[in-house]
């Protein structure tokens, strides 16, 4: 039932101390045997993304991580402020896995026919704890991926895509015609411009920098807009006047664009008003915050009338609310097509001991467009 995988192997874990300090390290565990109905996956490719850098870091200031132990295992620390203790009590003394999604080979499976199927196949996973060398899981957790595709190329077909797919879903089923994306020549942000050119869906880009403008315009977007220019707030009212999008989903979180967006917004009902209304346009105007990219607090200047809402959206929140048939629609969308419209994009590939280095930490920290990083678990250390 297996290819006898070795019976230890590594897995990166995230610990807050009382004191105020975060560790982060290497710990060998025990490579369980998989149960009739789960499969042990030898993990060859996991993605650095920002909610798994959240976990990974906790509310540490990353400024302050020094690394010591050895090349092959390093332990990291870092200061956490005593203003953000409190919000790190519920984590408090638990050393915790990290690593949402993954992608390996099967190479020991359960008893059970839908484990032994899958036994030498190469799968994607969603399922936490991923930045490990061995990951055990039920077997209707994985996505066995189309022949010939590498786990590099599966790593990250759970976090992104069904994202960028929830969003335009959410689009569609709160009565919406198009949308606003932040952070957008991000991965994601690319897949969800793929996604709407072929869907014929109005998308409007926001990004911070004229190199990223020109990016998104290479793959064929049509309404992008930098906050750097002078000319922002005009062109975001006349892309948001184009398109008639009114529903944004904002990766920064704090700061002042979300409330931007909302007066854009406003101002672009207000062009195609028939009569004033000091309360506002009638139409609803929201914007959700699925990220914290930007953790100042989020402002907003009230000059877009009543008619608007903010909230936070998480995809694994969607997923449950749209039930398991139509979660998996958007799985088999995405396994379709992950080599193109779901094709992702790494800086570079690095080993489990590499993520815990400073000059590592220092690039994928930063969260910055361009700068994610895959992990390889079994990969060895670079001499």
């Amino acid at each position: 039932m297996s290819s006898n995988p070795p019976p230890t192997g590594l897995q990166l874990r995230s610990l807050v101390k009382p004191s105020g300090e975060l560790e982060i390290s290497l710990l060998s565990v025990a490579t369980p045997e998989p149960a009739p109905d789960e499969v042990v996956v030898r993990i060859e490719a996991t993605p650095l993304n920002p909610s798994d850098i959240g976990l990974l870091f906790g509310a540490a200031d990353i400024s302050t991580a020094k690394v010591s132990g050895t090349p092959t295992s390093p332990v990291v620390t870092a200061q956490i402020s005593e203003r953000l203790m409190p919000s790190m009590a519920g984590r408090l003394g638990q050393s915790l896995p990290v690593g949402n999604e993954g992608a390996g080979v099967v190479v020991a499976a359960g008893s059970s026919n839908a484990a032994q199927a899958l036994l030498g196949k190469t799968v994607a996973v969603l399922g936490g704890a991923m930045y490990a060398q061995y990951r055990c899981i039920k077997a209707d957790q994985c996505l066995a991926l189309p022949a010939g595709t590498t786990p590099a190329e599966g790593a990250s077909c759970f976090v992104n895509p069904l994202t960028a797919l929830g969003m335009v879903e959410t689009m569609r089923r709160e009565g919406h015609q198009a949308l606003v994306h932040t952070a957008a020549a991000s991965n994601l942000g690319q897949m969800l411009n793929k996604i709407c050119l072929k869907d014929q869906i109005g998308l409007v880009n926001i990004v911070r920098k004229p190199e990223q403008a020109a990016l998104l315009k290479s793959i064929g977007a049509r309404y992008v807009c930098d906050t750097s220019t002078p000319a922002f707030m005009a062109d975001l009212t006349q892309a948001l006047v184009d398109t008639g999008a009114t529903i944004a989903f904002d990766a920064t979180g704090g700061g002042k664009l979300a409330g931007q967006i909302l007066s854009c917004m406003e101002a672009a009902l207000s062009r195609t008003a028939t009569e004033y209304s000091r309360y506002g346009s009638t139409t609803h105007k929201q914007v959700y915050i699925y990220g914290g990219l930007d953790t100042s607090p989020t402002e907003l200047n009230r000059n877009f009338g009543f008619a608007w809402g903010m909230g936070g959206w998480l995809l694994f929140s969607f997923l449950q609310r749209i039930g398991a048939p139509a979660a998996q629609a958007l799985r088999q969308r995405v396994a379709a097509e992950l080599k193109t419209t779901f094709a992702s994009h790494y800086s570079k590939e690095i080993s489990l001991a590499e993520a815990l280095q400073p000059e590592a930490i220092a690039v994928y920290g930063q969260r910055a467009t361009g700068t994610k990083y895959l992990i390889n678990p079994n990969k060895a250390v670079s001499s």
